[in-house]
């Protein structure tokens, strides 16, 4: 824990310059904060027409409020807000004594603040990330869960890391029910690694695999409640305490690799017994995946499919395992279901249209919501980010497509809101781009889903224009605030955002084979957003870009494949650039096998790997990857340079050292989006 300092508050008083073991605080921008801080606006000339460097620099920005967490009698607030390069500062606001101060950091090497929670009023668990190792076949993300007092004193970890292999560990654990926050005691699922000890003592023991244990997160002593399983992969609780459904990959148990089928059981009321409930097929996607628990109505809820999307079912657990519908969607997915409060009550079921919405079945929660949504008109975006003990009051996070958000205290008994902080108050004065949902034809007659955001004031208007598919595939684009588009619709861009097939949340016929096997559907989708633009006359098509991030970034590199006349420049950032290398890194992890198929085998892995394509280039390219990045290997945008130059095409690849798939570092995304702006600006001739 080398990257948490433990600092009082009183080490952050005016003493001319920083304190040992912390940073120079002042050097935090803590302005979106409120309690009598102001919102610090930017100057009107910067208002009408910001430059590149400084709209890079604010849009590139991280968000000024990571997270935020109210303590079980709601007097205290608890932040996780960024500070320079990838460090991390947990911000402590009293709302009694009217202090606003920080409390504890991580500098992000290696380690970064996730999230903070309350265990009780005056305990704070907090998750910190990290990635290990030094290339792609050593590197692994890992997480590591911290307590500490609300001032920040008297931090530990929740786990013993005495053993060299503790960083290898993906994570020491999760939390599964908070409590009611009369005690430092939590519920938590915590990996056993042979020889490895738990809590403060350390010590050795010859358990291995995934467990449950009560934890004080005062003293770090635990009471076993569910002996570790080496193939288990999730319990969940009813918010009572009680563990009622778990996990097990058989594969992982047997041989060491998973099979994608994923077996569920359950315990009925009162029982110790484990009894069958279900399987699910990671592979086929056949079978119900249970997402929550009820206690109180002895139910759990269940996602499975009905005419090709997903539906929320309800399943006793009183042995019967009676099964009923509670909701479906006739365009959409259910993605799961709606909590609140520290027990995690189940009030609704989510799923998204343009937005994210939700069916609620708790009249009061509905009432509640519709009461915000009135009063808070102008964001309709709204979500309960956390509430206190009792339920009466909650932290409110509002935004819309032009408002970045902002953070609310909300009295339910009162109607009052207190301002928090604004998630990026240097926005405050900008005209912004309105982004519209709208839908276009593909080559073959389907009408494909999408988000148009011009430049204020050029609607109609040739424009230089980006394609900006989304990341996953798995994945879909939704109506909402977006740094990366505003920041190219402030440099004068029409952006439109394609939910080709191969989206995911529009159910199976949308899905097709996913974006890697069906990646000619989707390309062909992507390509089709951008005739579009042109046909419309709202792009030039002397200026017409694609950009993307992750699968997103393939997607921007294939296209130029399918059709190398359409785009007059490319950038990917994390980019995917050849099927086979993707399946090869796999090969390290228990889940390869679920990952072949899903990227399949056939012509498709070369015809659809743009790196085994580059003599298909005209457009110049410009990528950017970080060496830390997990998600996709750095390797994989080396070779599409490569490639590209070996061809005799333009390329070019930045490489951020100590950086992750995110970019999570301000100054990083800042350089990124002004080396991109600069890019375009030269290859379309602006």
């Amino acid at each position: 824990m080398a990257a948490i300092v433990v600092a009082h508050a009183a080490s952050f008083g005016d003493t001319g310059g920083p304190q040992e073991g912390c940073f120079l605080m002042k050097f935090y921008s803590f302005t979106g904060l409120s309690l009598g801080l102001v919102v610090i606006a930017l100057p009107a000339a910067a208002q009408d027409a910001l430059s590149a460097a400084e709209a890079a620099k604010i849009f590139g920005a991280r968000e000024n409020i990571l997270d935020a967490s109210i303590s079980p009698d709601g007097t205290k607030v608890a932040f996780v807000i960024p500070g320079p390069g990838q460090s991390t500062v947990v911000q402590m606001l009293d709302l009694v004594k009217k202090t606003n101060m920080p409390v504890n950091s991580a500098d992000g090497n290696p380690m970064s603040l996730q999230w903070c929670n309350w265990a009780s009023n005056a305990r704070l668990v907090c998750q910190l990330y990290g990635v290990s190792g030094v290339n792609y076949q050593t590197m692994m993300g890992y997480s590591r869960l911290l307590a500490m007092n609300a001032d920040g004193s008297s931090a530990m970890p929740l786990a013993s890391q005495n053993r060299r292999d503790s960083y290898a560990q993906i994570s020491d654990g999760y939390v599964l029910d908070w409590g009611n926050g009369s005690s430092n005691k939590i519920l938590i699922a915590r990996n056993y690694v042979p020889g490895k000890g738990h809590g403060l003592s350390g010590g050795t023991q010859q358990l291995e695999g995934l467990g449950v244990d009560l934890l004080d997160t005062e003293t770090a002593k635990v009471e076993r409640v569910e002996s570790p399983d080496s193939a288990a992969g999730l319990y969940l609780t009813d918010g009572l305490g009680k563990v009622r459904i778990m996990s097990t990959d058989e594969g992982v148990r047997k041989l060491g690799e998973s099979r994608g089928i994923i077996t569920y059981r359950y315990r009925p009321t009162g029982s110790s017994e484990w009894k069958a409930f279900g399987t699910y097929s990671r592979i086929t996607e056949v079978g119900a995946i249970p997402v929550g628990v009820d206690g109180e109505k002895d139910v759990a809820y269940v996602l499975n499919k009905l005419d090709g999307r997903r539906a929320l079912y309800r399943v006793s657990l009183d042995g019967k395992m009676k099964t009923e519908l509670v909701f479906a969607h006739p365009q959409v997915d259910v993605s799961g279901v709606a909590r609140t409060g520290r027990q995690g009550r189940i009030v609704g079921a989510r799923y998204t249209t343009d937005i994210g919405q939700i069916s609620y079945f708790d009249p009061a929660y509905e009432e509640m919501m519709d009461y915000l949504h009135t009063t808070l008109k102008s964001t309709p975006l709204i979500r309960i980010v956390d509430s206190n003990g009792d339920g009466t009051k909650h932290i409110v996070y509002a935004s819309s497509d032009t408002d970045a958000g902002r953070y609310l205290l909300f009295d339910q008994a009162t109607k009052k809101m207190q301002p928090l902080g604004r998630s990026r108050p240097d926005l405050t004065g900008l005209s912004l781009g309105t982004m519209k949902a709208v839908s276009y034809k593909a080559a073959d007659g389907t009408l494909v889903p999408g988000y148009l955001t011009t430049p204020p004031g050029m609607e109609g208007k040739k424009v230089p224009a980006i394609v900006m598919p989304h990341g996953g595939p798995a994945s879909r684009d939704t109506w909402n605030f977006d740094w990366m588009v505003q920041f190219f619709v402030s440099r004068g861009y029409a952006v439109l955002q394609p939910n080709f097939r191969g989206s995911s949340g529009y159910g199976d016929n949308w899905f097709k084979d996913n974006g890697f096997k069906s990646w000619k559907i989707a390309i062909s989708d992507v390509n089709d957003a951008g005739r579009w633009l042109v046909s419309q006359g709202i792009a030039d098509p002397e200026k017409l870009a694609i950009v993307g991030w992750s699968y997103g970034g393939y997607a921007a590199l294939q296209a130029n494949v399918l059709d190398p006349n359409l785009y007059k420049a490319v950038v990917a950032i994390a980019p995917v650039t050849d099927f086979g290398a993707l399946k090869d890194d796999a090969r390290q992890f228990t889940s390869s096998r679920v990952v072949q198929a899903y990227i399949g085998e056939g012509p498709h892995i070369s015809e659809g790997s743009p790196a085994r394509n580059a003599a298909a280039f005209k457009a110049p390219v410009l990528m950017f990857h970080g060496d830390k990045d997990i998600n996709v290997d750095i390797d994989q945008a080396r070779l599409m340079d490569r490639q590209l130059k070996g061809a005799g095409k333009s390329s070019e690849l930045i490489v951020y050292p100590k950086i992750d798939h995110q970019l999570r570092d301000s100054t990083v995304r800042e350089d990124m989006l002004a080396k991109s702006d600069a890019f375009l600006t030269k290859a379309l001739k602006r």
